[in-house]
C-alpha cells in the first residue's frame, strides 16, 4: 500500500515538533531538580548531553522534512 508523501511529511513534522518541546521542557525540569538536589557536575553534565541529543534528533528530521518537501516540489 503506498502512502501519500504529504502524510508523512506531516507525520515527521509533528515527531520534530514533539521531540524538540519534550526535550526542552525535560532538560529545564531536570536542570532544576538537579540544582536543587545538587547533583554533581558530572550527573549535569550527562543531563545536557542527553538534552543535546534530542535537539540533534529533532534538527536531523527537520532537515529529512525539508529535503523531502523539496524532492516533492522538483518532481
Amino acid at each position: 500500500m503506498a502512502q501519500d508523501p504529504q502524510n508523512s511529511i506531516g507525520r515527521e513534522g509533528r515527531l520534530a515538533g514533539i521531540v524538540i518541546a519534550m526535550t526542552g521542557a525535560l532538560w529545564v525540569g531536570a536542570s532544576w531538580v538537579g540544582k536543587s538536589l545538587d547533583w554533581s557536575m558530572r550527573t549535569m553534565a550527562l543531563v545536557d548531553l542527553m538534552a543535546l541529543a534530542g535537539f540533534v534528533f529533532g534538527l536531523v528530521v527537520t532537515y529529512r522534512i525539508w529535503r523531502k518537501s523539496r524532492q516533492n516540489d522538483e518532481g
